[in-house]
């Protein structure tokens, strides 16, 4: 029962020999639980051992201590006489680790989907906690190796938008794997014709993310008829910013007759509110001086001192009496 709990802690197919209890780590001693190895170049099996060479390894944490893994794995003699590599090292299985790899799979897992959840910075920071010991560099590189694209995927969810070659005079069109994250191409230019011949030559695309412009609709309705189009969430989102403003900017004179008619109490203002309406005031005073000048039907030379009278209330805004002449506290001096 003791030595089941103790082959527990380590991944299927080892065979722990020692354990030893480190004041900051486990270490564990194993070794592969297979009598033989099948040769890298040609394939045949062999038990024929030639020598032993120690391989490091880091597992998922144990009572909040790291585990070390250094496996004691074989290098064999080929008995295929025909192979040209005599000596080869042992594999281990898919479900241990991979070639060349520092970490075990179930560690790697872990540290794949903490930085696709969480990104560089927070994941290393929350890795740390979890006694996982990797950088922020080395999640994202997990991240971009788990996503490396297979040749013979098909791809079935794109994204199609435009970029510039050279801002407003050379424009293309970037096409990305939605479900990889990733760019698949880059086409020369943005024409509907060019992405349509593209899409044909994907049948198994069955959902385009576009923005919302004519152009990539129909070429989408061309190339891959049977694939749903949808209105990606960053044009989505700036058309209906673009639609709330607009809606704002033409009911902004009922909301400032409204604002008008409403009366504020200075003193429950903070100093940058208060601020605001004073603004807000002196702007009011001076649309209704101005309104009530475009009603005076006077001479030229009445509409010149009119002019001058409108000029020294803005130069002198806190003035109480309006006046052709300006006080000695104004910046610039009115003609009479």
């Amino acid at each position: 029962m003791g030595r089941s709990l103790v082959q527990a802690v380590s991944p299927a197919g080892l065979v722990i020999d020692r354990i030893t209890s480190e004041e900051e780590h486990l270490l564990i001693v194993a070794h592969p639980n297979t009598a033989d190895a099948a040769c890298t170049a040609c394939g045949e099996k062999s038990a024929q051992i030639h020598s032993r060479y120690e391989r490091r390894l880091l597992d998922l944490p144990s009572h909040g201590r790291a585990v070390h893994l250094h496996l004691q794995v074989r290098r064999f003699r080929c008995s295929n006489a025909a192979c040209v590599r005599k000596i080869f090292g042992e594999r281990l299985s898919a479900n241990i680790a991979s070639k060349a790899a520092r970490r075990t799979l179930r560690l790697e897992v872990i540290i794949h989907q903490l930085g696709v959840a969480l990104g560089g910075r927070p994941a290393a920071r929350l890795a740390r906690r979890l006694m996982l010991p990797v950088s922020r560099d080395t999640l994202l590189r997990v991240v971009r190796r788990q996503a490396t694209l297979a040749k013979t995927a098909p791809i079935r969810i794109v994204g199609v938008d435009d970029f510039a070659w050279r801002r407003g005079q050379r424009y293309g069109t970037i096409i990305c794997d939605l479900e990889r994250r990733r760019i698949v191409d880059l086409l020369p230019d943005r024409e509907a014709g060019t992405v349509a011949t593209w899409l044909a030559a994907h049948p198994d695309i069955t959902v385009v993310s576009r923005d919302r412009g004519g152009g990539y609709g129909q070429a989408a309705s061309q190339g891959a008829p049977q694939a749903v189009q949808v209105a990606d969430r960053w044009h989505l989102m700036e058309n209906a910013s673009a639609a709330f403003l607009e809606a704002v900017r033409r009911s902004m004179p009922s909301i400032r007759q409204t604002l008008s008619s409403t009366v504020i109490d200075p003193n429950i203002l903070t100093c940058a509110e208060r601020i605001q309406h004073d603004g807000f005031l002196r702007r009011q005073e001076s649309n209704k001086i101005i309104k009530d000048l475009a009603r005076i039907n006077a001479t030229r030379r009445n509409t010149s001192n009119v002019d001058h009278v409108f000029l020294f209330y803005l130069c002198c805004p806190s003035s109480q009496q309006v006046g052709p002449q300006p006080t000695s506290g104004c910046r610039a001096s009115i003609p009479a």
